[in-house]
Order: C-alpha cells, then structure tokens, then sequence
C-alpha cells in the first residue's frame, strides 16, 4: 500500500509525536482558540456535515483551527472525512484524488477510504485519480493531526486538492463529495486561509464579506464575492465545494466559529493571513 509521508512536520508544525501532541493542546488552551481541551463525546449528536479550517502553521492559526476541531469533539466521530484542500504546488491535475494509501503524520498512519473515493470517482468525471498534487501540498496534511488528536483512531480519510476553483468546477466536486457521502456517517472539511498579505484593516473587511456569504450557505454568492472583491482566500473552492456537499447532507446552518489573523499572534498588523473557523451542520 503507498505510503505518503508528512512533508511539513517540523516546520508548518511539530515533528515530533510528544512536542506535536502538547503543540495542539497549546492551541486548544490559546485565548484566541477555544480556551480548553476537547472531549470527544462518545454518543455525540453528529450533526456536522462541514467544516472550514485554516492550514498555515500551527504558530499562526493553529488556535483558530482547534476551534473547528473542538466542535466536532462534541459533535462525535465520523467514520470517514473528507478534506478538500487548494493546490499550492502546482503539480497534478486539475482537481487531483489520492484515491488510496496511507498518510503518515508524527501521530501515527490515517488510511484512505477506497470505497468513499471510489464512490466519488464515480459521481464525478472532472476528480482525476492522481496522487502527484499530493506530494508535497500542505493543505490537507495539516489537517490530520488535529483529526488525529482528537478523534485517535477509527477513521479514515479522503484527500481531495483542487488547482481549478471557479464556481462550475466546485459545484461539481461538492456534488460529487455530498453524493459518496449520503447514506455515511462521512463529513467533509474544507481547508482555506482567508486574505494574504494586506492590512489586518482591509483583510478584516473583505473576509468578512466571504464569511457572511459562508453563513448563508451560498456557494455562488462566495465565488462572485471572492472574485469582484478580489480576495485571495486560497480555498474559496474547498469552501464552495463544501458548502454544496453540506446541502446534500441536509445542512441548515453555517456558523462562525472563530477567526482572526496572523497579526493577532506577531502584533504586526501591516501585512496579515486571515484565518476562519466555521462549521456547517443539520
């Protein structure tokens, strides 16, 4: 069985099983994260069907990011997740599946979900089965050990990177990921940084706009959103995509869980990355 080994760990976080462990617990305990560490409810009401995460290092939206993974805690385990992340690399193909292996993290092995992607394969002709994009993109890697923490083992993962991002191309990955996952006790992430590199002024105004189009669970609305403000939210996709799987799933509601920017961890606010925290849920 392939096996994909971590590309960031020791520099977007911890490279190490015991400093990567107590890096996260830093984040769930941060002021600007949720302020404890989870409990993941045995009988929860699992109710989630989407979550929006952020994927710069730990030092920076780590916090930020516990506030989406404490809210599955409580909501309970999902059997299989799949993450939806942007291509930073620009290898692989256009929207690029890893359709089976292994990922290896400090925290241990995640396996793939073969059927989850088969079924997906299957629901969608523009996914291509390719496993260069995922090499060395970050975006989902960043995700598991969260997942890893919180959840410890009994579950399994999907990876998903998307170079193409326009609203035609989302809707139908989002389509594609709501279809494999009805029927499962499956949940989808999207992972996306926010604005990069304004001001803390103008990246807080126009995240907002993407955000109030997130919560009103309007994948169209974000798209135009993100592309007559000119915002440079790298996952706008993931997120669309997201948005559309949810709905299949039976969402009603989005809500903000948290955000801020690098700024509010250096203090330098000339220059930030946003970073948001939401989830999606019936």
């Amino acid at each position: 069985m392939k096996l994909r080994r971590a590309q960031v760990a020791g520099s977007f976080y911890s490279g190490t099983k015991t400093s990567l462990t107590s890096e996260i617990e830093r984040c769930f305990a941060h002021h600007l994260g949720p302020g404890r560490l989870p409990t993941l409810a045995k009988v929860g009401e699992r109710k989630l069907t989407g979550l929006v995460c952020p994927h710069a290092g730990y030092m920076y939206s780590g916090p930020v990011a516990a506030k989406s993974y404490f809210e599955l805690a409580s909501d309970g385990k999902p059997e299989t997740i799949v993450i939806i992340g942007p291509n930073h690399t620009g290898e692989g193909s256009g929207v690029s599946m890893m359709p089976e292996g292994i990922w290896e993290t400090p925290l241990g092995h995640v396996e793939i979900d073969r059927q989850t992607a088969d079924a997906i394969s299957k629901a969608s002709d523009i996914i291509d089965l390719d496993d260069r994009a995922h090499i060395y993109e970050h975006s989902i890697e960043v995700q598991l050990p969260f997942l890893q923490y919180v959840l410890k083992t009994g579950f399994n993962f999907v990876p998903i990177c998307m170079m193409m991002q326009d609203q035609k191309t989302s809707a139908e990955v989002g389509k594609a990921v709501g279809e494999a996952l009805r029927g499962r006790d499956g949940l989808a992430i999207a992972s996306s940084d926010m604005t990069h590199y304004e001001s803390a002024y103008s990246a807080k105004r126009k995240d907002r706009l993407a955000i109030d189009a997130i919560l009103a669970m309007d994948d169209t609305r974000l798209q135009e959103t993100v592309e007559s403000h000119r915002i440079t939210m790298c996952g706008h996709g993931p997120v669309a995509s997201t948005i559309v799987a949810s709905k299949i799933l039976g969402a009603k509601a989005a809500r903000l869980l948290g955000y801020s920017t690098s700024g509010d961890i250096t203090g330098d606010d000339s220059a930030v990355v946003g970073y948001l925290a939401a989830s999606i849920r019936k």
